[in-house]
């Protein structure tokens, strides 16, 4: 493949990205999406009720496996940072891994049989490498955001693009995977979840191919700037913006990753069988998706209907941070996110209606704060630049990334972990322990997680002000750099 070097920083970055650029870049997540929502929503339930490990080894897994993160991440940042090839830093990256990421994510929901004992080796074995894979992939491809453009308003479309992206991706796994489980499986779950895998991962494979064929790198690191780890690592632990996203990751995606994990048991122990959504069940259709959608199982209902919501709530992010800034926004989505997911405690086991009701209401008040948070963590970058003349994106998004995988890891973990607490048995009728410890991480829990989010960001100092006038001088330091670089004679 031939294609020309990343243009200069500042050099050739447009105001306004391409469409196709814009796509291709959301392609990248909803490609991690096809994977990541398969182990963030069906792992646990898999390794307990399909595989048979105990929730305490699989708990261990999961932790053992962000611990392992802590290393891996910030490795992965340095080496992007210093990777330099004709398609730039972190685009390379896409092409290379993109196979070996749905090769063990197909073997991730692999069932060999083995002792027990053997089974945990080999879950752990394979998830570590998948969330190893992952870091090679996505960190680069969340990086990437930082270096396409440096326009913070332009870096929030982008990234609105990519959740819709995202989210297009978590619909299709979450909403379908269990029937598709049921389907290609004629009744073997084992098989079921390995075939529904490899259909995923090729899904997957074709859309990061599709990521790093439509999207350019424009920003680099400023001119004269000497590799220097030490001098990275210390400017990133000395930036107070990055060390406040750092901390409202591991809350927020803990509290993803402990509803994500346990919705699949709240539907299955807690909610009615007899309960139903009116509102998809099609029975006479003789439109096939309508038939589909019809037969998908309440969980997997209550996912598509909460994630529409979120894919239709998600273009309020750019205006509302136009007008009262990342931040600001962020905090107030927060407190009513927690709000509902507050509520959500209230409806019984026959509510469908009113858990469903209540959990739109909550994904819409949440959607704004997904591509702010990745526009934040970018606008950190450009805060170490502006202040101290050094940017190190992939460092920063690194970190930034760890956060989150150790939070997803952590609520991954909480959720075995109390399930083991409040007696929770496998694929038995619940006592009231275990339905309550269940409801309460599906709601109330989440709920105070949200709020903890919220008051972390009173503390992040870039508010509206402060980007609009640090990105005006970076803009404007990085034409000088480029024009003087253009007036210097040629040695040719």
């Amino acid at each position: 493949m031939t294609e020309a070097p990343s243009p200069a920083a500042g050099a050739s970055a447009p105001a306004k990205l391409s469409f196709q650029e814009k796509v291709g870049y959301g392609l990248g997540d909803t490609a991690s999406h096809f994977v990541w929502d398969m182990v963030g929503t069906w792992a646990l339930i898999f390794y307990t009720d399909v595989y048979g490990i105990d929730p305490g080894v699989a708990a261990l897994i999961l932790l053992v496996a962000r611990l392992w993160d802590m290393v891996t991440d910030p490795v992965m940042g340095v080496i992007a940072d210093r990777t330099n090839t004709r398609w730039g830093k972190f685009r390379p990256y896409l092409l290379w891994m993109a196979i070996p990421y749905g090769v063990l994510a197909v073997m991730t929901f692999s069932t060999p049989e083995l002792s027990d004992t053997g089974k945990a080796i080999y879950a752990g074995v394979t998830y570590m490498a998948l969330m190893t894979v992952y870091t090679a992939i996505n960190l680069p491809y969340s990086s990437l955001a930082g270096v396409m453009t440096g326009s913070s308003d332009e870096r929030a479309v982008l990234n609105q693009y990519r959740f819709v992206g995202a989210f297009a991706g978590q619909l299709v796994v979450t909403g379908s995977a269990l029937t598709l489980v049921s389907k290609l499986g004629n009744g073997n779950e084992a098989a079921g979840y390995q075939t529904t895998m490899i259909l995923f991962g090729i899904v997957s494979v074709v859309f990061f191919l599709g990521c790093f064929a439509l999207t350019r790198e424009r920003i680099e690191p400023p001119k004269g700037q000497k590799p220097d780890l030490k001098a990275d690592l210390k400017n990133v632990l000395e930036t107070r913006p990055w060390i406040v996203l750092v901390a409202v990751g591991i809350v927020s995606f803990t509290l993803f990753a402990m509803q994500a994990n346990v919705a699949a048991f709240y539907f299955k122990y807690y909610v009615s069988p007899d309960a139903h959504l009116e509102l998809l069940r099609f029975p006479d259709s003789n439109w096939g998706i309508l038939q589909f959608i019809s037969n998908l199982s309440e969980n997997e209902k209550f996912n598509i209907v909460g994630t529409v919501a979120i894919i239709v709530a998600l273009p309020l992010a750019k205006p509302l941070a136009s007008r009262f800034g990342n931040r600001n926004v962020y905090i107030g989505c927060s407190i009513l996110t927690a709000l509902f997911n507050g509520l959500m405690f209230i409806p019984g086991p026959d509510q469908l209606g009113l858990i469903h009701i209540i959990n739109v209401l909550g994904k819409m008040s949440f959607a704004p704060t997904a591509p702010l948070l990745w526009t934040m963590i970018a606008n950190t970058a450009d805060f170490s630049e502006w202040k101290k003349n050094r940017r190190a994106t992939g460092l920063f998004f690194s970190a930034s990334t760890l956060s989150m995988k150790l939070g997803w890891g952590l609520g991954g973990y909480l959720s075995a972990y109390l399930l083991g607490v409040f007696g929770y048995v496998a694929n038995q009728d619940q006592s009231d322990e275990a339905l309550m410890g269940i409801r309460l991480m599906m709601t109330a829990i989440p709920a105070a997680l949200f709020l903890v989010a919220g008051v972390l960001l009173l503390f992040y100092e870039l508010d509206l002000k402060t980007v609009t006038t640090m990105q005006a001088e970076l803009k404007a330091r990085r034409a000088a750099a480029q024009a003087a670089e253009d007036a210097e004679p040629s040695t040719f």
